[in-house]
């Protein structure tokens, strides 16, 4: 029977990082991986998604220059940006491929199984096998959402089948206007769909704060995007002809027609099948229950991570847990990870991110603040690539300056939160920001100057 320090069951963004750390750790380490190397962010959520994005956004902004020439002749070839984003992805994959080989990581295909704390079962290729490993990390994943009266068809898909359309539908049905939902509509409608995107919640994006949303609202209504809030897809019927939806908005009842319908309302984590019920945790509201650590309740030799955990479901959360795992199990002094840290970003035209504190949470908290902001109107670089919609809004504390939290909306500010994110790490404040340079001209510039004019500096508005 194989022994092993580290075991890893998933190789996504995650998954991968932890194995490799902890090889470079001295630890011996597997990846017991059933799918595609990668996991779903690289080979089917953020990586592709954004080489499609990044390309309709492209397309939709060489039509609307006034600067271009025969601009009725240009076509957008489906297949072949579909082709462009599966083979980053497939890229990408081969490279971890490699990290894992220049490390000495063994990558195990298969579908692992906990028989008990420091055993697993791995199901390959017809064959059984045994593994004993002193440390074991889970990094299974999430799925994408059924709800109970709408199911996954031929015409009701996932993030999945909308990565690689055949055809791009004429009426397009989105459900869930989170980060995939907007996305995906923004996507959609670059090609020529007729978008219409439903969300249950008063507004989209409903983990963002509003003002971020009514700025994405108000562009994609201007592209020709329906948006309905507070509003239930109460139920869904396919025919030959394709789907009628009946929309109830506040009690209103109405019926509409679409070719296709992508369910993007939230993912399930991947615990089935498993054997966690043999490691010792437990469960909590369907995710696996870690301390700061992420240690699996019960047990100092068992870790998840990234979905399977819930909370933020995104793959920078995932890779930083996979880090932390991989350290502990290591027997390293690490720093537990500061959720209120961790940068959320939609990469729409135009684009929004976001960090720290919500102004609501702060006059819920009672923390004295001061609220700076920068329109990309008066940014020399926004304007000068067409993209001046949105604004740079920095809270900080109204005695100490310190930064509680940044919402951004504009051109590439999913790039500009990084700032952001190192200043909360190193506990700058007000102050270091104001002796910066920022260089001109820069969109970062508009980041600067919100936070110059919390105080009341800032020379450009």
């Amino acid at each position: 029977m194989d022994r092993v320090d580290y075991a890893v069951i998933g190789s996504g963004p995650g998954g991968y990082v932890s194995a490799i750390r902890a090889a470079q750790l001295g630890l011996k380490t597997v990846v017991i991986e059933k799918a595609e190397v990668g996991g779903v962010c690289l080979n089917w959520g953020c990586i592709p998604t954004k080489a499609l994005l990044h390309l309709g956004h492209l397309y939709q902004q060489v039509k609307k220059e006034t600067c271009f020439r025969h601009k009725e002749k240009l076509e957008p070839d489906l297949h072949a940006m579909v082709q462009h984003s599966r083979e980053v992805a497939s890229r990408l994959s081969r490279g971890i491929e490699s990290l894992f080989r220049k490390y000495k990581v063994e990558l195990i295909r298969g579908h692992a199984y906990i028989e008990a704390p420091g055993k697993l079962h791995i199901r390959q290729n017809g064959e059984k096998k045994d593994l004993v490993a002193e440390k074991i990390c889970i990094a299974t994943g999430a799925r994408a959402r059924e709800l109970p009266h709408i199911k996954f068809s031929s015409r009701v898909i996932s993030y999945r089948e909308a990565l690689v359309p055949q055809e791009i539908p004429r009426r397009f049905l989105v459900i869930g206007a989170g980060a995939i939902g907007c996305e995906f509509a923004d996507f959609y409608n670059c090609l020529g769909s007729e978008v219409t995107l439903v969300e249950v919640a008063k507004s989209i994006l409903p983990l963002e704060e509003e003002a971020l949303s009514s700025v994405l609202t108000k562009a994609f209504e201007e592209r020709g995007i329906r948006v309905f809030v507070n509003t239930t897809v109460s139920r869904l019927e396919e025919n030959q002809d394709g789907l009628v939806a009946q929309l109830d908005q506040g009690g209103q009842v109405f019926h509409e027609r679409f070719d296709q319908a992508l369910l993007a309302v939230g993912v399930v984590a991947n615990i089935e099948d498993l054997g966690f019920e043999n490691t010792g945790g437990f469960l909590d509201k369907g995710v696996i229950k870690v301390d700061e650590y992420c240690r699996v309740s019960g047990s100092r030799n068992i870790f998840a991570i990234g979905d399977v955990i819930g909370g933020k479901q995104l793959a920078h959360k995932a890779s930083h847990e996979g880090l932390l795992a991989a350290e502990v199990a290591a027997g390293k002094k690490v720093e537990p990870l500061n959720s209120l840290y961790i940068p959320s970003c939609i990469y729409t035209n135009p684009q929004i991110a976001s960090v720290g504190y919500k102004e609501s949470e702060l006059k819920t908290a009672g923390i004295p603040y001061e609220i700076g902001s920068f329109p990309f109107a008066a940014s020399g670089k926004a304007l000068a690539l067409g993209e001046a919609v949105g604004f740079c809004r920095i809270y900080l504390h109204k005695e100490t300056g310190e930064l509680l939290g940044a919402h951004l909306v504009g051109p590439e500010v999913t790039d500009l939160i990084s700032h952001i994110s190192l200043a909360f790490t190193g506990e700058l404040s007000y102050h270091e920001f104001a002796h910066a340079v920022a260089p001109h001209p820069t969109l970062a510039e508009s980041l600067f100057e919100a936070v110059l004019a919390a105080k009341g500096r800032s020379c450009n508005i």
